[in-house]
């Protein structure tokens, strides 16, 4: 679910989640697996739900919405997305996970 990446411009995580788009509210909704689970209230359409996934782990970290990027998946439930600036343990500590 999260593995750290080399990165010479510095630290960065990649996070697996399964996305449930144009659910009620926007929520991180716990482990799915080897995944985590999170739903947004955006539809699936024109990368609504991209976005609002990305704002919402940003908000959930306290790190900015730019420094969290879809980067496997952008059409697909199952995503891969990249966290700059932050290692796998603090991610953990932070999501509860």
């Amino acid at each position: 679910m999260l593995r750290d990446e080399n990165n010479p411009k510095g630290p960065a995580v990649r996070l697996d989640v399964k996305v449930v788009p144009g659910a009620r509210r926007d929520e991180i909704a716990g482990v799915l697996g080897e995944r985590l689970k999170i739903r947004v209230a955006a539809p699936p359409e024109d990368g609504r739900a991209n976005k609002a996934v990305c704002a919402l782990i940003a908000k959930a970290l306290g790190i900015r919405a730019s420094e969290v990027t879809v980067i496997a998946g952008p059409a697909s439930p199952e995503k891969t997305l990249r966290i700059a600036g932050k290692r796998a343990q603090d991610i953990r500590a932070a999501l509860g996970l």
